[in-house]
């Protein structure tokens, strides 16, 4: 007695490359690769957020030939010690998540207006009262401007 085998057809490489795209795009997560700029932004983004600050945005200078950087992050609180709190998560976060530790920064002694220098990145942390006197977002109008939702 003779067994009879059945044979079926491999599918073709075209064909299994094919269905291997549509399953990963039907995926519903989604992998995002991030330059190292925009890892940092988005670490500094988001501490200023876990430590409440408001009305973040970030200003694209590299099309600007006089800035001495390529991004300004800008953001406030209503405090003193939130002023402090945001300026102490965005060093922890940077050297945690991105390795790089802040250059220089300026203002912790009084925690009216801390600038970080993150050498391509300077963050600017205002109290409310001074970042709507110096209005720097004015003064950097030709930048291209993103603004983040604040947290609730």
């Amino acid at each position: 007695m003779a067994v009879k085998k059945e044979t079926t057809k491999a599918p073709s490489l075209k064909k299994r490359v094919a269905a291997k795209k549509t399953k990963a795009s039907e995926s519903k997560e989604e992998v995002v690769v991030l330059n190292p700029t925009e890892l940092a932004i988005k670490t500094i983004v988001e501490a200023i957020q876990d430590k409440k600050g408001k009305n973040i945005c970030s200003l694209d200078l590299t099309n600007i030939g006089t800035s001495i950087c390529d991004h300004f992050v800008i953001c406030n609180a209503d405090s003193t010690p939130a002023v402090l709190a945001i300026a102490d998560n965005i060093e922890e976060e940077m050297i945690v998540k991105c390795n790089t530790k802040v250059l220089r920064q300026q203002g912790k002694e009084n925690a009216f207006w801390i600038i970080m220098d993150f050498s391509d990145i300077v963050v600017h942390i205002f109290q409310t009262e001074y970042r709507e006197f110096y209005r720097l977002e004015d003064l950097w109008a030709d930048a291209v401007k993103k603004t983040y939702e604040d947290e609730e």
